[in-house]
């Protein structure tokens, strides 16, 4: 784990300075780290806001980032779980650890969709609302 401790201040600067970034989760220590919203020390948590897909992408595929991104395997345990959510929030709001834990669980049960989907299917904001049954729109605990 020294390898992504050692680079994790830098890519979260990185993160901060991007085009298209709005905001990330963080602490006292500058990430998010520390929180443990499944009970399990071995899994660490993020969340962040962009303006769009587009900009998380680059920085994510284009950018040091990806070299972080491709060394995981020596770092952290294979999951064999979903990993990443992306949703569309309006402008102005920041989304919660309860909505993201709770968009991770909609897309491993469900699969992708407008409420929560991959870089791999994108769907346009507004989608949402005329897919899911009212039950689903309410907002998550925090």
């Amino acid at each position: 784990m020294a390898g992504f401790v050692r680079r994790l201040e830098e890519i979260n600067a990185l993160a901060d300075a991007s085009p298209g970034f709005v905001w990330r989760l963080q602490g006292d220590a500058g990430n998010a780290t520390y929180l443990r919203p499944y009970g399990d020390d071995r899994i660490i948590f993020n969340l962040s806001v962009w303006e769009s897909i587009e900009a998380l992408r680059v920085y994510v595929y284009r950018t040091a980032h990806a070299e972080v991104l491709r060394q995981r395997r020596d770092w952290f345990e294979k999951f064999d779980l979903m990993h990443l959510a992306l949703w569309w929030i309006p402008a102005g709001r920041l989304p919660t650890v309860g909505q993201a834990t709770a968009r991770l669980e909609y897309l491993q049960r469900h699969g992708e969709g407008p409420h929560a989907f991959t870089f791999r299917q994108i769907f346009p904001p507004g989608a949402e609302a005329a897919a899911l049954p009212a039950e689903l729109l309410r907002p998550c605990p925090a």
